[in-house]
């Protein structure tokens, strides 16, 4: 008896790839906060707030506003990613919760999450402002692919690199709580694993700085492999 050619993904195992991708941006933003010039490489809301402040001149005592260089390297890196992922994703197929160029799209972005590594040890984890900006570049287009990817998914509220749509979502459903349960827990999820990976990678810098970056780019490949062999599409017999 012949299979069908495309059957349901499990939702949960989706849930747990997605938390698990916005622990990945969320120590990827502590990061590169702390460690690369204070810009962030997943949250762009932030970079376009740093940009506006810097060409107003506006500035505070104790504060110190990144340079324009320094958010664009990030901003055009995650331009970038986002149009080199849709060009990926966009032919897949509307059938099915995953689509396969969705597991393609996160394998490439493991690409510049594995040259942000090899720059970062290269300069022992102290990169000067000219490879900071490549640093951001690289992690920028790293978030951006996977931004794109997310996004094939339709998946209500959840963007993985941002919280501001998970929260409007998950607060505007109080009015006529209209959402499964299903549907709250997955919200809720994306929202406290966006606070575990900024915690992990805050923690990661201050006690072992030098290897902060792997968590991200381990979360990455440990989803792509999951993906590719739990989630890829049935054979046909």
């Amino acid at each position: 008896m012949a299979k069908t050619e495309t059957q349901p993904v499990d939702t949960r195992v989706r849930d747990l790839l997605l938390k698990a991708l916005t622990v990945s941006s969320g120590a990827v933003d502590a990061i590169s906060f702390l460690a690369l010039g204070k810009v962030f490489t997943a949250f762009m809301t932030g970079n376009i707030a740093f940009l506006g402040l810097r060409v107003a001149g506006a500035s505070a005592p104790g504060v110190v506003v990144p340079g324009v260089v320094t958010i664009l390297a990030a901003m055009v890196g995650f331009a970038v990613g986002v149009y080199i992922g849709t060009l990926i994703v966009q032919a897949s197929e509307s059938s099915g919760m995953w689509s396969q160029r969705v597991t393609v799209a996160l394998g490439v972005s493991v690409l510049p999450h594995a040259g942000f590594l090899a720059l970062w040890f290269a300069k022992n984890g102290q990169p000067s402002l000219e490879v900071t900006n490549v640093l951001l570049g690289l992690w920028g287009m790293a978030m951006g692919m996977q931004s794109a990817a997310v996004r094939r998914l339709h998946v209500e509220g959840v963007f993985t690199t941002a919280a501001t749509a998970t929260i409007i979502v998950v607060v505007g459903d109080i009015t006529n709580w209209a959402a499964t349960v299903a549907d709250r827990r997955r919200l809720a999820g994306v929202l406290v694993s966006l606070f575990m990976g900024a915690t992990a990678g805050g923690l990661l810098l201050v006690y072992a700085h030098i290897f902060a970056p792997v968590l991200p780019f381990a979360i990455t490949v440990a989803v792509v492999t999951t993906a590719a062999s739990v989630l890829r599409a049935p054979r046909k017999s």
